[in-house]
């Protein structure tokens, strides 16, 4: 991957509302240097990211080269036709992800964009591969440094993509909990291509995991909370996950993840939930 390097976790904006601006203002103050927001009024404020990033490159905060941000290009299945789109949907599919693109570029303020993903695969493999390849040529042009895939399950379309795609694929985004399995099979496929996986619903969507007893002893055993460690084991595991708190608090907790000590991969009771969770 070119560019900043990705953090190790991410700040989601998804469903923040009116509210963008100040926790993504928050977040960054704190420590966040990657943001995740995609051009989908439906769930996002893609400008009012837009607005904290203006105000904090304006207070000296950080700089552009200081934040991994990341934005998506949402099909029309995807969007609120209710609302204001982001492209004029009587376009062709190419002319759709252009103007997305464009669309978000103005919103967010800046020259080029660290990471845009494709929100979900289109309705067929070759929609799918036009909306990449439309965006492939903005990397050619130094607008996007890498390019991804959310929402995507199936491991022979992902493998479909990579192998029509001219761009290397650097980031899946997707669910990463109990409900799919942990969503092993594109996991194995990220690590092995090295792609970046990205997880979201990672402590919302994993009540069980949260309360498991080796989870547990984990956490009291190095002083952090079980949310803490889901954190941690996912960095330990090769995921980012993507943190979207809206409490100081909880930001702080995400935070100190990284610097956590004395877990590793061979930590016993991190294998035996290795073992479990794939089991």
């Amino acid at each position: 991957m070119t560019g900043m390097t990705m953090p190790k976790i991410m700040y989601g904006t998804a469903w923040k509302k009116e509210r963008t601006t100040e926790l993504v203002t928050q977040a960054v103050k704190a420590g966040f240097r990657g943001i995740d927001t995609a051009c989908q009024p439906k769930h996002y404020r893609e400008d009012l990211v837009g607005q904290a990033l203006k105000g904090l490159f304006n207070e000296g905060i950080v700089s552009r080269e200081d934040l991994f941000i990341q934005t998506k290009f949402t099909s029309i299945d995807g969007q609120d036709k209710n609302q204001p789109l982001p492209y004029d949907p009587k376009l062709s599919i190419n002319e759709q992800v252009k103007q997305s693109f464009e669309t978000s570029l103005k919103n967010l303020g800046v020259e080029y964009i660290d990471s845009v993903v494709l929100h979900s695969p289109l309705k067929t493999k070759e929609q799918t591969l036009i909306a990449y390849k439309t965006l492939e040529k903005f990397v050619e042009e130094g607008k996007i440094n890498n390019l991804g895939i959310s929402n995507i399950y199936d491991p022979n379309l992902l493998l479909w993509l990579m192998e029509n795609s001219n761009v290397n694929i650097g980031v899946v985004q997707n669910r990463w909990y109990e409900g799919n399995g942990w969503d092993w099979g594109v996991w194995e496929i990220c690590q092995k291509h090295n792609i970046r996986y990205q997880s979201f619903w990672t402590l919302t969507g994993s009540p069980t995991l949260l309360q498991h007893p080796h989870l547990i002893d984990l956490a009291s055993k190095y002083g952090l909370t079980p949310e803490q460690t889901v954190y941690k084991l996912c960095q330990l595991w090769d995921i980012t996950p993507l943190c979207g708190s809206t409490t100081l608090s909880h930001i702080n907790e995400a935070l100190a993840v990284e610097s956590a000590t004395g877990l590793t991969k061979d930590t016993p009771e991190v294998k035996q939930l290795w073992d479990a969770m794939h089991g």
